[in-house]
């Protein structure tokens, strides 16, 4: 059953319109101005909402804004005087889905408002439909209708059944791996293996195995020969995640697959030819560690050829509304869940530095955290409420005669290492995880800055338990 709420300050039209609709069996609930609606739209979820346009205090355009950030799939009648149409089509251009004039016919209304219920039927309908088919691709995953996604989701579509290699780059946390996923599934190689492997996570003897394969009495423990990644993969795509991550050495004998299509496992001396498209990803940026000789420049040249930025959250920050229903239907399927305005405005505003996999997280604490299925600012994660919002940088004071800005960026990047290795007590790869930084890259630094070079070694590896 349809459920809509009639928004007017005329106690005799709520009445009218709340008897004329409960006949046609839908569930009315009333409401007497703007605020009062908004109280009830926190609380439960609506097919359409009737608003006079003219109401004291906060006005039907005022309130058709809050709903269409609070609520975007809920659809917006507004109701205007004679002589007030030109207020009407600002409405409509605002998001409305129509308007009718008083003094209206009850014909008329019944008609606008069972053809609008058909539209959200049919929507419905579609998005199911739409559902059902991104499932079998992989775009059901990634969401968002901003522009900068829209774009993301064209190359995609037209680059997935080329076997040029795709570089995917963007922060962490916004989805490189689902884009990697969805190239893979909309290609002619969907019904071959998809293999991934993180390269920033594993020792560089472990990821050649892992990747080539080895020979039975290559090495202490190689009891049997094993396929590698690539052989697993034949056929398929594999994605290569974190690619920046690489070690010289291994640069190179990924650069020969790139060039030939073939390997040798560890310990042969055959060659092994492969049909494999690999799609790779990383957080960092290529045309400074291929300036600083971290990264060949051939490597990136033959990864690079058809690249796809996936933009931060904060980038797109139309979308975080879509994102936060999607993930509260994901965290609670069984829970008809709703968001405050306030909580939903905080959302928007925040600066997301860890972008969709932070959002996610904090939606899913948020609603553990609340007993009832309203989800309030009390629910949000403290660094959240205090935290910096979108829109807002640090002050900073420019004199008349200027600075000297690569003095003070290498300070502050200095002063940064420093705190944050204080903090880990010295244990270097807690001290990359509270930077958000990459282990080899915050090794980097320390040598660049010559911090800590005479420390144990032994704490590069200790991650307190």
């Amino acid at each position: 059953m349809h459920s809509i709420l009639i928004v007017d300050d005329e106690q005799s039209m709520r009445e009218f319109l709340s008897i004329l609709l409960k006949k046609e069996g839908y569930a009315v609930h009333t409401a007497s101005n703007a605020r009062e609606a908004l109280q009830q739209i926190e609380e439960r979820i609506f097919s359409l909402i009737i608003s006079d346009i003219k109401m004291p205090g906060m006005d039907g355009l005022q309130l058709l804004q809050k709903v269409r950030k609070i609520s975007p799939d809920t659809l917006v009648l507004m109701i205007t005087a004679f002589g007030s149409t030109d207020t009407a089509i600002e409405a409509m251009k605002k998001g409305a889905l129509d308007y009718i004039i008083k003094p209206f016919k009850v014909d008329k209304i019944k008609m606008i408002i069972r053809n609008a219920l058909k539209k959200i039927d049919l929507e419905q309908e579609n998005a199911l439909l739409r559902r059902e088919l991104f499932a079998r691709n992989g775009l059901d995953r990634i969401i968002g209708r901003s522009p900068l996604m829209k774009s993301v989701f064209e190359i995609i579509r037209k680059t997935a059944d080329s076997k040029s290699n795709v570089l995917i780059t963007g922060e962490s946390g916004t989805g490189k791996d689902l884009v990697a996923q969805a190239i893979h599934r909309l290609s002619r190689r969907k019904d071959n293996p998809f293999v991934a492997i993180n390269c920033g996570a594993l020792p560089e003897n472990l990821l050649e195995s892992e990747l080539f394969g080895y020979q039975q009495g290559a090495f202490t423990g190689a009891m049997e020969n094993k396929k590698g990644l690539f052989e697993v993969a034949d056929g398929g795509s594999i994605f290569l995640d974190e690619i920046g991550e690489l070690e010289p050495a291994m640069q190179v004998k990924l650069l020969r697959v790139l060039q030939n299509q073939e390997f040798r496992r560890i310990g042969g001396t055959d060659d092994i030819q492969v049909d494999v498209r690999i799609i790779a990803a990383s957080n960092q940026d290529f045309n400074k560690i291929v300036e600083e000789k971290r990264f060949r420049e051939d490597l990136y040249y033959r990864l690079n050829v058809i690249p796809i930025e996936i933009p931060s959250l904060r980038e797109r920050k139309e979308d975080i509304p879509l994102l936060v229903n999607h993930f509260l239907k994901k965290v609670a399927p069984d829970r008809t869940l709703t968001i405050t305005e306030e909580c939903m405005e905080r959302l928007c505003r925040y600066e997301w530095k860890g972008n969709v996999r932070e959002l996610e997280n904090t939606i899913e604490r948020s609603v553990v955290l609340s007993q009832k299925d309203r989800i309030t600012t009390e629910h949000l994660p403290r660094h959240i409420m205090e935290g910096r919002i979108l829109g807002q940088s640090p002050k900073v004071d420019l004199p008349d005669s200027g600075i000297d800005f690569d003095r003070i960026i290498r300070d502050l990047e200095r002063d940064l290492l420093t705190q944050a290795l204080t903090k880990a007590g010295g244990i270097k790869k807690e001290a990359a995880r509270i930077l958000n930084m990459s282990f080899r890259s915050f090794r980097y630094k320390l040598s660049k800055y010559e911090i800590g070079q005479q420390e144990d070694p032994r704490k590069e590896e200790e991650v307190p338990g």
